[in-house]
């Protein structure tokens, strides 16, 4: 690798190639999504190859093994439950690049729960509203304590409480949590904690809420996003030393 000094005077070796790991899903418009996120990651670090643990190919091991430069993997998850924790490090180490390093998970942040609020009023939200937030859930007691926190950056946000329920193995289910909620007679909106659309985003159009409002989707904050965990991935990776 060729190394330079920039003005700033911070020692950089050649760019780690990023691999954006995403769950995999059968909706070709969640393909896209991934996609289109991937494409706007590019336009800000470099260009970012996709690798899914489920459902779609190539795997993260996969790309890795045909990766020659140090890499920084990048998961497309909201949370660490096991795809982050678990899956995708098992592929960086079946990979054998050892040169490969995994940044952290996009959420929770705040930024986050302004793309959330966006979507709200896209659907129709209005202040005074109660909201409740879906997400996919887990059996990772970490994982769900990001989602909660998540929940509580929307809720400084909007000024109502926001509950959670899960569309997935964690209780409670949403679509309790939405019953529970309607039975006050208040208009009713779900925050969809999901990154793209797919089978259980289809599934809250089913649970009598007022509206329920499109994923977080291929923002270019969420690209924003990535490419700060990227960087911070770098420099924990001693990609960046002061010289």
């Amino acid at each position: 690798m060729t190394d330079h000094v920039p003005r700033n005077g911070v020692h950089e070796t050649a760019p780690r190639a990023p691999i954006m790991v995403a769950h995999g899903t059968r909706s070709p418009h969640g393909v896209n999504t991934v996609a289109r996120l991937a494409q706007l990651t590019s336009e800000r670090i470099g260009a970012t190859r996709v690798a899914f643990v489920d459902v779609l190919g190539p795997s993260p091991s996969e790309l890795l093994s045909d990766e020659a430069a140090p890499a920084v993997v990048l998961p497309a998850f909201l949370s660490s439950g096991y795809h982050v924790r678990q899956d995708i490090p098992d592929h960086v180490l079946a990979s054998g690049h050892s040169d490969a390093v995994v940044a952290a998970n996009l959420g929770p942040d705040p930024v986050l729960a302004d793309i959330m609020v966006d979507r709200l009023r896209e659907a129709g939200a209005r202040p005074g509203d109660r909201v409740v937030m879906a997400a996919a859930g887990s059996s990772d007691p970490q994982a769900l304590a990001e989602v909660e926190r998540a929940a509580a950056y929307l809720a400084d946000r909007v000024h109502v409480e926001v509950p959670v329920g899960y569309i997935a193995t964690a209780r409670p289910g949403i679509a309790d949590v939405v019953s529970a909620v309607s039975r006050r007679r208040r208009r009713v909106f779900i925050a969809s904690y999901l990154l793209a659309p797919g089978l259980f985003h289809q599934k809250l159009h089913s649970l009598g809420a007022s509206g329920v409002a499109a994923p977080l989707g291929a923002d270019p904050r969420i690209a924003d996003l990535m490419a700060a965990r990227y960087r911070d991935a770098c420099v924990a990776a001693g990609h960046r030393q002061r010289v």
